[in-house]
């Protein structure tokens, strides 16, 4: 069997490493700064939460017009869409008020992590509690619900990577 050898001519452990890349930092001024700060704003969360709830009503209507009117698959929908979107606007109130207090990136990044906790969390009771809330489920309809709606975050965080991409181009 073949051994790949490190890169480096040492033993190639992770303290070189760190050692090597620790020559090469120069620390930045205040106002470069400045400069990359006012570059890259910090993004709220509101346009994803936004972006979820369009994606989550074309659900809906699409499982309206499907049906044919309001019955248990729109419901079923609607309540899967709700299953995502509730637990995302809670978890961006977190973040925003997190953003807000320019906290700590420790007491950030732990706010950051407590509030995906509570989100998985009340998303799980959510569809667990499916059964009792709707009378009758579809649960094909319940799960596109969510799905697209829990998709919905990712194409807005592609959207507004790209439009960021595309800013810096020009």
């Amino acid at each position: 069997m073949a051994t790949i050898e490190p890169a480096s001519g040492g033993s190639g452990s992770a303290e070189e490493a760190t050692n090597a890349s620790d020559a090469d930092f120069k620390p930045w001024s205040a106002e470069q700064a400045r400069e990359w700060r006012a570059a890259h704003p910090p993004m709220s969360p509101w346009p994803v939460v936004g972006w979820q709830a369009v994606a989550g009503l074309a659900v809906v209507l699409v499982a309206l017009v499907w049906s044919g009117g309001m019955t248990a698959v729109t419901y079923s929908a609607a309540y899967g869409v709700l299953a995502a979107w509730v637990p995302a606007v809670l978890f961006a109130r977190m973040v925003a008020r997190r953003m807000r207090r320019q906290a700590s990136p420790h007491g950030a990044l732990m706010a950051l992590m407590v509030g995906e906790g509570i989100k998985v969390a009340l998303t799980v009771a959510l569809l667990l509690a499916a059964p009792k809330i709707l009378a009758q489920v579809h649960w094909l309809a319940l799960l596109a619900g969510f799905v697209v709606t829990i998709k919905a975050a990712w194409v807005a965080l592609w959207l507004k990577s790209a439009k960021r991409r595309s800013a810096r181009t020009e």
